[in-house]
Formats: structure tokens, sequence, C-alpha cells
């Protein structure tokens, strides 16, 4: 729940807010991932508090954005960051042990095909993780909410007149509509790989069972987290399947 309470945060103090969703992802990975030595790549790492997390638990992490703005807005660049689109990552197939995602994919007009490269990049056994914030749950509009249930363009006129500028995520250029129901069928369908966790992120452990229930996983979840991980060639899919 405090990351829950931590939304609060992101406008007027960032630093708080990604440091400690940086913390509770590294959480999670440490308790399937061995971090220590791990070839990593950050896929829209913005200011690097991920990677920065992941160095601090002894991954071996390069970081990738498209925007040197994002990389640069806490000051210059850390070392290992790339200017790359998370669609056409400049890395041969199955460089690294883990390929990162952290609250991006709703910013990415073409989601699934950020997904089919971090798989790409990953070794037979490596792991992906991303969590991003779903359209239709509380949070979907970012700023905007929750009026966004009323669409996404009326929502942003609304944010403008109230707040007398326009919205930093503007949907359909900034903001797109990203829903659970879709990203879990990607990883049941995608060829090479199997969930090892899923659960609506920010709510407590026993809410994980709403993700198998159409439209209630829309609603109540602010946040999805899926870790998966590149099957050996020819090996079972995992257990952990939702769709």
């Amino acid at each position: 729940m405090e990351l829950l309470a931590s939304f609060r945060f992101e406008q007027r103090d960032p630093d708080r807010f990604y440091r400690l969703i940086s913390q509770d992802a590294t959480a999670l990975l440490s308790d399937h991932v061995v971090l220590e030595g791990a070839c990593t790549v950050d896929v829209g790492a913005g200011a690097g508090y991920l990677t920065q997390a992941l160095r601090d638990k002894g991954a071996r992490c390069v970081m990738v954005d498209p925007e040197r703005g994002e990389l640069t807005w806490r000051g210059p660049p850390m070392p290992g960051a790339l200017i790359a689109d998370g669609r056409g990552l400049p890395f041969a197939s199955g460089t690294f042990d883990l390929a990162v995602c952290s609250n991006v994919l709703e910013h990415v007009r073409a989601p699934f095909d950020v997904l089919d490269e971090m798989a790409r990049v990953l070794r037979p056994g490596g792991h992906l993780w991303l969590s991003f914030t779903n359209w239709y749950g509380p949070w979907g509009g970012h700023e905007t909410s929750p009026w966004h249930y009323l669409g996404g363009e009326r929502a942003a006129q609304r944010y403008m007149v109230r707040a007398g500028r326009p919205p930093k995520n503007r949907f359909g250029e900034s903001l797109f509509a990203l829903h659970v129901g879709s990203v879990l069928r990607y990883f049941a369908r995608a060829p090479g790989l199997a969930v090892v966790d899923a659960r609506p992120r920010y709510l407590p452990d026993p809410a994980r069972g709403i993700l198998r229930v159409p439209v209630v996983r829309e609603l109540c979840t602010w946040n999805l987290e899926v870790l998966a991980r590149r099957q050996l060639p020819g090996g079972p899919r995992g257990p952990g399947e939702l769709e």
C-alpha cells in the first residue's frame, strides 16, 4: 500500500516516487533472478532510477531511451546510457540475461514491438520484466485521471482548462490505451516465453486473483507487473500463464 500512496508524490517529488518503485522492482526480481553479475538492459530507462537500483544489486546494466531529454532530466546521462528506440534495440539476439521496462509501455505507440525486441535480445533462460499503467485503471489517464474514463481527448481538454497548460502525458501522442488483458494474452501466446509471476502492482498479494477476472482486472489494477522467462529450446511452458 506504500506504493499506492506514493502516487501523490510522482509530480512534485519524482525522486521519492521513482526510487521507491525501483526498489520494489528489484525486490521482486531478487526473488526469481540472480542479479549479481546479470547482463541487463533497461528499456525506456529515463533518468536511470531502475538502472541504478539494479547496479546496486550487482547487475551490469546498460540503459536505453529514445529521448536525450529523458536521459538528462536529472543531469548528465549516467554511464552506459544509449539513445535508442525500444522497437529496434541495437543489440545482437541473445545478448542479455535480463531485460526490464518500467512504466514505459503505455507511452509507446507499438508496445508489443518493444516486448518482441526485449524477448529477442534475451539469452535462453533469461528473464523479461515489465510494469505499466493500464488504461482502464484508476490512474490510466495519469494526471488527467479519472476523467480519462470519458475519453482521452476530453480528459486532456479538461486538464488544460483547469491547469492552464496541456498535460505532460497527452493522449494519442505520449499516452496510449494499453490493457491488462491484451498484455497477458501476449505472454500466453508468445513463443518461447513463460510467465513466472504477474501481479496487480501496488495492491496486496491476495489481490493477484483479480488478474483472472476480465473487466475487474482492468478496473482494479493500478499497474500491472509481469516477469517472464525465455524458455530453453524445446522447454515446456511455465505454469503461471494468465489470459
